[in-house]
Parts: structure tokens; C-alpha cells; sequence
């Protein structure tokens, strides 16, 4: 599907209206299960794809660690597989917590999902989880690098705890995973 054509696709869907869902979340051993309410009512289909701070340098920093493949690559081909399922993606990037937690909410208005690499944000920062649970939106959170096999303090992530989905040591296939996994959860 062109990307044109998925654009006008999308226009077409206009508004529904369906209310909200539940699921139900088996917690960690001996807990009691979470219990998770998402928004269903959507005015477009639409991802919010978040990046996190220094991911700005993607393709120059720690290519041994992150891989060669650049922001704006991985912001295309999100776009390009998203279009496949007719979604369109609104990408963000930044360096500073409170813009990140503001696109987040503004996701509120006219998303369907989130795709977030929190970068380090991951393992420091409960305002993005926060953000993320009031949102109501289906979350997949996405490590280019295997986070479990790196420096101890990059093991616990805030955000995995509230994603539907973690995608940890993909490298830029992450992210396809992700819209793959949050277009086959949007369909009804």
C-alpha cells in the first residue's frame, strides 16, 4: 500500500466511538494479576513512535552497541510498515523528559498505540510510566540493545512494567516487531 493511499485510507475511518476495554495481566509469581483498562475510542489510526534521549545519534554512537542504522532510517521504515496496515505514525525524538511525557499525553487525543524506546528514561524515570498508564493506550517498548545483558543498572526498566510487549537486542527489527504486534492488536 502507497503511503498516499494509506493516508486518504485513514481520513476515511473517521471517528468511532467504542468505549474501553479490560485485560487481564498475570502478575510476578505470588502477586495478585493486574487488571489494565485501555481506551478504545480512537479518531485515527495513528502510532506515536517515541525516542528517547541521545537516540538523536543513532548511527554515529556506540555503533558497535546500537548498529549503523541511523533515526531517520528507523523513523522510515516504521512509517513505510505502519502504512502497510493503514496506520500513520507521528514520530517524536527528544533529549528532555517533560517533551517526551507531553507527546505522550497529546497521544490521548489521536492515537492508537505507542511505540517508545525510552533510552536511558527506561531505568530512571517513573513520570514516562506514569505518562504512559494515563494514556490508556497500548504500549511496546523497544531496546535496539539486549538491556539484560548490559551494565546492572540498565536491567529494571520503569516503562516494561506498564508495556503490553518488550522487544530487548532486535536492533532496528524491534521496531518493525512493534508495529507488527500493535497493528495485529488494533484490529478488530
Amino acid at each position: 500500500m502507497h503511503r498516499e493511499s494509506a493516508q486518504s485510507d485513514i481520513r476515511a475511518l473517521g471517528e468511532c466511538t467504542v468505549g474501553a476495554v479490560f485485560f487481564e495481566f498475570a502478575g510476578a509469581p505470588g502477586s495478585a494479576a493486574r487488571r489494565r483498562r485501555y481506551r478504545t475510542e480512537v479518531t485515527e489510526r495513528r502510532l506515536l513512535l517515541v525516542n528517547g534521549p541521545n537516540l538523536n545519534l543513532l548511527g554515529t554512537r556506540q555503533p558497535e552497541i546500537y548498529g549503523a542504522t541511523t533515526l531517520a532510517q528507523i523513523d522510515e521504515r516504521v512509517a513505510v510498515l505502519a502504512a502497510e496496515f493503514g496506520l500513520a505514525v507521528r514520530a517524536v525524538q527528544s533529549n528532555h523528559e517533560g517533551v517526551l511525557i507531553d507527546q505522550i499525553h497529546a497521544a490521548r487525543a489521536d492515537c492508537a498505540g505507542i511505540i517508545i524506546n525510552p533510552g536511558a528514561y527506561s531505568h530512571t524515570s517513573v513520570a514516562i510510566a506514569d505518562a504512559l498508564i494515563a494514556v490508556e493506550l497500548p504500549v511496546a517498548e523497544v531496546h535496539l540493545s539486549n538491556i539484560h545483558r548490559r551494565e546492572p543498572f540498565r536491567h529494571h526498566s520503569y516503562v516494561s512494567a506498564v508495556a503490553e510487549m518488550v522487544i530487548a537486542g532486535a536492533g532496528p527489527l524491534g521496531y518493525e516487531m512493534a508495529v507488527r504486534y500493535l497493528a495485529g492488536r488494533l484490529t478488530p
